[in-house]
């Protein structure tokens, strides 16, 4: 069974945003603290400026589909929070992780990973929890962890 621990950190994000969050009390009373948080629009905006493409063929000048923002958002962010994960993980700052996601975003973190930091991963829950306050979400993910 996996625990909520203090000193645990605890990942939640979505295709949108994303909070590092580290339990500061024991596994029976979690209490969440943020550590770091992400945007997508701010990763999007400085990885991808918005810039019109054409199909130069035949004297016509034809939009092509833009590219799918959402899901370059999604994978800019989900490697920004990977290489902080693996920066913090080299200086000591935590032992266990905890990783609270939709399916397409667990993905796109566990893609960016390293074998080091992906030993460091004692659940993956996927859910999307953004949208709670930090004590909702460390007693989801406690609540989900005691059926882990």
């Amino acid at each position: 069974m996996a625990m909520l621990t203090k000193g645990t950190w605890v990942v939640v994000a979505d295709s949108e945003r994303a909070m590092v969050l580290e339990n500061v009390r024991d596994t029976r009373a979690p209490v969440l603290r943020q550590v770091h948080r992400f945007d997508a629009a701010q990763v999007l905006n400085a990885a991808n400026p918005v810039t019109p493409v054409f199909d130069q063929g035949r004297d016509q000048r034809t939009p092509v589909a833009p590219p799918d923002r959402v899901r370059i958002a999604a994978e800019a962010m989900a490697g920004d929070i990977v290489d902080y994960l693996e920066a913090e993980a080299t200086k000591g700052k935590f032992d266990k992780l905890v990783l609270a996601a939709p399916p397409q975003v667990l993905g796109a973190m566990r893609d960016s990973m390293d074998g080091a930091l992906r030993a460091r991963i004692g659940a993956e829950l996927p859910k999307t929890l953004t949208g709670h306050p930090l004590p909702k979400i460390g007693e989801l993910v406690a609540e989900a962890l005691d059926k882990v």
